[in-house]
């Protein structure tokens, strides 16, 4: 029996590094994300109940890496369909408007849209 889901989430193609912004090592890749939260895809499964402080490390068009810094808590963890890999999914504490504006660029990025015709 097909689930409905209650969010809307945007599928990410290609995977984005999160970081711990405490330690600066990598906890994992988003899988996918929406305005509430996202999906973690790690190695290692994640404490569900605990608080993250979490980064994104940005590259931006002036060649500087910008940072999206903010606290999520694991909701749910289970092992993925491949071997050794574990998903996650994260409720955001009071996200940054960095957070939204990510979104939105993502939506925009790897979203289809109507090509202009040509002469």
């Amino acid at each position: 029996m097909p689930t409905k889901r209650r969010i809307e989430r945007h599928q990410l193609p290609y995977y984005l590094k999160v970081f711990n912004r405490i330690t600066d090592k990598p906890m994992g890749y988003l899988g996918n994300v929406s305005m509430d939260g996202l999906m973690l895809i790690s190695q290692l499964p994640m404490l569900v109940g605990a608080r993250f402080d979490m980064r994104l490390k940005i590259p931006g068009k002036d060649g500087h890496v910008h940072f999206v810094d903010f606290c999520a808590t694991c909701q749910w963890c289970h092992e993925d369909v491949n071997p050794g890999h574990y998903d996650s999914g994260f409720s955001l504490v009071a996200p940054p408007a960095e957070y939204a504006d990510l979104i939105d660029a993502l939506r925009f990025y790897f979203s289809f849209r109507p090509l202009a015709a040509s002469a």
